[in-house]
């Protein structure tokens, strides 16, 4: 009794993850769902921090013909950028700011982009190593980063994953002490924190 107990609990297990593995439908394409997926940033200074949103504009996550997740891409609209933590004229000033030439250069940059190049899986189920291209900018560098697939209600399928990135690899060097003495406490520090949430419909 207590071994097929054990083989029912392994059998179950196995079932499980094959159903988060296998529920959609091989060599399949999703399209990510704008509305209800995002980018989350947070910027640092040496007197605080700012964070913020960024709209997703386009997205795919793609899937082998096993059904395993296998790569995908998505687009940034970064004219959207909002911070989250300033209200009024505070909020509209630093998103401009954000907009310009001295940061994003959104007028001539819009949108920015990352195309997924590898996925490894890390041994959990939903659980994924990925890596891939992330172009500002004119800019694109490769970057790696854990991610989380997950099933929602409705058929839906959600991940994400955050992300550690030093802007200057882009051109982004506003404030930067990397490049700019004397700013005291007005340095901006290199890196940044991006955290997406894309859900996929089947």
């Amino acid at each position: 009794m207590k071994k097929f107990t054990s083989f029912s609990a392994v059998l179950l297990a196995f079932i499980a993850f094959a159903g988060l593995a296998f529920t959609v439908k091989p060599g399949a394409s999703l399209k990510v769902d704008t509305l209800n997926s995002n980018v989350q940033w947070t910027g640092y200074k040496v007197t605080g921090q700012h964070n913020g949103v960024v709209n997703i504009k386009s997205g795919v996550l793609n899937y082998d013909d096993k059904g395993f997740f296998s790569g995908g891409s998505f687009e940034i609209d970064m004219t959207s950028i909002k911070c989250l933590d300033l209200q009024g004229d505070m909020a509209g000033k630093l998103e401009g700011h954000l907009k310009s030439d001295d940061f994003f250069g959104t007028a001539s940059f819009p949108t920015a982009k990352f195309v997924i190049t590898k996925v490894a899986p890390k041994g959990k189920p939903g659980e994924y190593k990925v890596t891939g291209n992330l172009t500002i900018k004119s800019t694109t560098k490769e970057v790696k980063f854990d991610a989380l697939l997950n099933e929602a209600e409705g058929g839906k399928i959600v991940a994400t994953g955050d992300i550690k990135i030093d802007r200057t690899d882009f051109d982004v060097r506003y404030g930067s002490g990397s490049f700019f003495d004397g700013l005291g406490d007005k340095t901006i520090y290199d890196e940044f924190d991006l955290k997406f949430k894309l859900t996929a419909v089947r």
